[in-house]
């Protein structure tokens, strides 16, 4: 990733933390703050004008170049992260060479900051003083790196696969803090796998658990589906007893207007009957009368 910012600052050394966090992401501010405190950063080499370093990132290491060229800041990073205007690795380098070229602004150097330990040679005039030899140091640190290099790729793949970490080379340079960065990412790595699965086995609980909430609900739709069958009958029954209770209340008015034409067919029996045991009495009378004179008639 390439980016090109303008800038009015005329060395490299004079930009600040505050001035870097006013034109960057905010995030990734924080982030390349916080690689610069777990010290992933590795400046290859420096001055006021341009930086070379190397980063360990998130998901391995990144090389960065950072130039200050007419007017620009022009960075390039081998991350393919789309922060803008600035990466996260970047900005952390920026913040690492402002704090090692801080106590010696205007005394700008090539050479990296926290060089691994050297070894000496006798000084030419036999004093006993020593002197570190460029070459000597170049040699170490090449090696340091190859070292790590190689140690690299089977990390990552170990990282990649879940699978413990190699064993790193003894090294006493300043590569042995981006080892101990690397395995502390591995913990954490595995400390995120164990609250994943942690969490799977809460989801798995939880989904049988909803399991069983569904059951009782199929369960509980299945009985309010038969009492709403069974409350459609009764609607149905009822309205068949409205409907005959309707009919019977008619019968009854029927029944009713039979009474009154009954009650009045037996006044007119009784006032017949009444008629008729006068005409009775009168009959026996008349037979009464007629069984004497037959008497009398039979005497004389």
């Amino acid at each position: 990733m390439r980016n090109k910012i303008p800038c009015s600052a005329e060395r490299l050394s004079f930009l600040d933390p505050p001035m870097i966090q006013a034109v960057v992401d905010r995030n990734a501010f924080h982030i390349g703050n916080q690689y610069l405190s777990e010290n992933r950063v590795r400046i290859v080499e420096a001055d006021d004008a341009q930086i070379s370093s190397a980063v360990i990132g998130n998901s391995g290491l990144y090389e960065q170049t950072i130039r200050l060229k007419e007017g620009h800041l022009i960075s390039k990073c081998s991350c393919s992260l789309p922060e803008e205007p600035m990466c996260r690795h970047c900005i952390a380098v920026l913040l690492e060479y402002h704090r090692w070229a801080q106590p010696r602004s205007g005394q700008p150097r090539r050479m990296k900051p926290s060089a691994a330990p050297q070894r000496a040679e006798a000084h030419p005039n036999g004093n006993g003083a020593t002197s570190p030899s460029p070459a000597s140091m170049t040699d170490l640190k090449l090696g340091e790196v190859m070292a790590f290099v190689e140690w690299l790729q089977p990390a990552i793949k170990a990282l990649e696969r879940g699978q413990p970490l190699p064993d790193s080379p003894e090294l006493r340079g300043d590569l042995a803090p981006w080892f101990q960065a690397i395995r502390n990412l591995e913990e954490r790595r595995r400390e995120s796998e164990e609250v994943r699965i942690n969490l799977e086995s809460d989801m798995r609980d939880r989904e049988a658990y909803v399991g069983r909430l569904t059951q009782q609900l199929q369960a509980s739709m299945e009985e309010i589906k038969a009492t709403q069958a069974n409350s459609q009958q009764l609607q149905q029954e009822l309205t068949a007893c409205k409907e005959m209770l309707a009919k019977v209340s008619d019968v009854a008015s029927e029944v009713g207007s039979y009474d009154s034409q009954l009650k009045s067919v037996a006044g007119e029996v009784l006032s017949k009957g009444a008629q008729l045991d006068k005409l009775a009495h009168s009959f026996r009378e008349v037979s009464t009368a007629l069984k004497a004179l037959t008497k009398t008639s039979a005497t004389s």
